[in-house]
């Protein structure tokens, strides 16, 4: 039987710095040509610069059986969401073929394919006809994808007036109801809260059931060991390793960490000129920077700012996250004590965890955030450090439980006699 999708020598290219493609007549195609022809003549002559090529997908070659569930792994900037924008045909590959043996529906932004101005029930019908459906099987299934998303109230409303929650579960809703041979889903789950999760994950469960193909692309390891029995894992662009979930995940873990618990932002993810994250980096009891801690040993997270016009005000946070489990703790710096006001110049921040409570496994500072006085964004940074943490001080000879959950915590015990000697 032949896999429902095939993958073969996958490759796309952009330059970086060139100017954003346009829809372009007769005459600007006539015109383009002959620039090209007259810089070839040129560059016979003298050097000309050549602008940079950079590839976001290269040489990827795998295939997907119908009725699998894959998850597609790797951290940010490995090609990942490039690789489903090509399978979607949002985009041309550079070079190698794709064949898909079935109807896709791709859920890759929130919203997508969806008009403002219409209501709820409006852009069902004209997400599912973008999505291929005919309006018989649109309305077969309507019901259902109401109920899904719970948007029952607000169906005759136009969708701009919709909170983030409810535009993504009508529009995972949609996807996930209308039958295709092949989901596609990139990270739907880093949006609705933890119940909607547990919805999406069993939705798409049911999928794979009924013999359909799903695609899911997501940093929760969680998800992705429940979801998926298969696993491709990418890393600048190209397959790394694929295989059995469990195999490519543990690869995945070990890839992660490895930092030396330093993190340089070198590249703002924010205009120049705004505040902005320049690094942060974890430290052990010494106040040197490491990536291994054990259970129980001190650990700071110290992260450094910097604030090139004056700041009155900054609101911070971070999410510590498990690679294998998900979210553990979502720190939020006033939580702990009193902003400094007026700010301006480079400062360092530090969060001390006297005695590190996390259980052995993989972890990531994720969602470094910071935002000014009236609630704007000033940066971001999706996982910006990795570190591990493993069994040794007090627990080096004796074990800790296997199947432990992610905190590891010791109360205090008191003994009471509540009841007389019995004779």
């Amino acid at each position: 039987m032949k896999p429902i999708i095939e993958i073969e020598s996958l490759g796309k290219s952009y330059r970086i710095g060139a100017n954003r493609e346009r829809y372009l007549s007769l005459r600007d195609e006539m015109a383009k040509k002959a620039h090209g022809f007259y810089r070839r003549f040129l560059s016979r002559h003298r050097h000309l610069p050549k602008s940079e090529e950079f590839w976001a997908l290269k040489d990827v070659s795998f295939s997907v059986q119908a009725g699998e569930a894959v998850g597609i792994i790797g951290r940010n900037g490995a090609g990942k969401s490039t690789l489903l924008k090509v399978l979607s045909k949002i985009t041309p590959p550079t070079t190698g073929k794709i064949t898909l043996r079935g109807r896709m529906a791709s859920l890759l932004e929130v919203g997508t394919g969806f008009h403002p101005e219409l209501t709820g029930r409006e852009n069902i019908y004209l997400n599912g006809a973008i999505l291929g459906m005919t309006r018989g099987e649109i309305k077969r299934k309507f019901d259902e994808i109401v109920a899904f998303a719970e948007v029952e109230t607000f169906l005759d409303t136009p969708v701009k007036r919709y909170s983030s929650g409810m535009y993504v579960r009508l529009a995972f809703a949609v996807a996930a109801h209308l039958e295709p041979e092949i989901l596609v889903v990139d990270e739907v789950l880093a949006v609705g809260d933890a119940q909607f999760q547990e919805k999406c994950l069993g939705r798409m469960g049911e999928v794979a059931r009924e013999g359909r193909t799903v695609l899911f692309v997501s940093h929760n390891m969680a998800a992705i060991s429940k979801l998926c029995r298969s696993c491709v894992l990418l890393r600048s662009g190209m397959v790394e390793v694929s295989g059995t979930t469990e195999k490519v995940i543990e690869r995945y873990l070990d890839q992660s960490a490895g930092t030396g618990g330093v993190t340089v932002f070198d590249t703002p993810a924010v205009p120049d000129g705004k505040a902005r994250f320049t690094k942060c980096c974890l430290v052990g009891g010494n106040g040197e920077p490491k990536d291994v801690f054990v259970v129980g040993e001190k650990m700071q997270l110290r992260i450094t700012a910097n604030f090139p016009t004056k700041q009155r005000i900054i609101h911070l946070s971070f999410v510590v996250k498990s690679l294998s489990k998900g979210y553990v703790y979502h720190i939020v710096a006033s939580d702990g004590w009193s902003a400094p006001t007026d700010l301006r110049g480079e400062y360092e921040y530090t969060a001390t965890f006297e005695k590190n409570k996390l259980y052995p496994g993989t972890y990531t500072i994720d969602h470094l955030y910071m935002a000014g006085s009236l609630g704007e964004r000033l940066d971001l940074r999706p996982d910006a450090l990795f570190f591990k943490v493993e069994q040794g001080g007090p627990y080096v000879k004796r074990s800790l439980a296997t199947h432990a959950g992610i905190v590891h915590e010791v109360p205090e015990w008191s003994f009471l006699k509540i009841a007389p000697d019995v004779k």
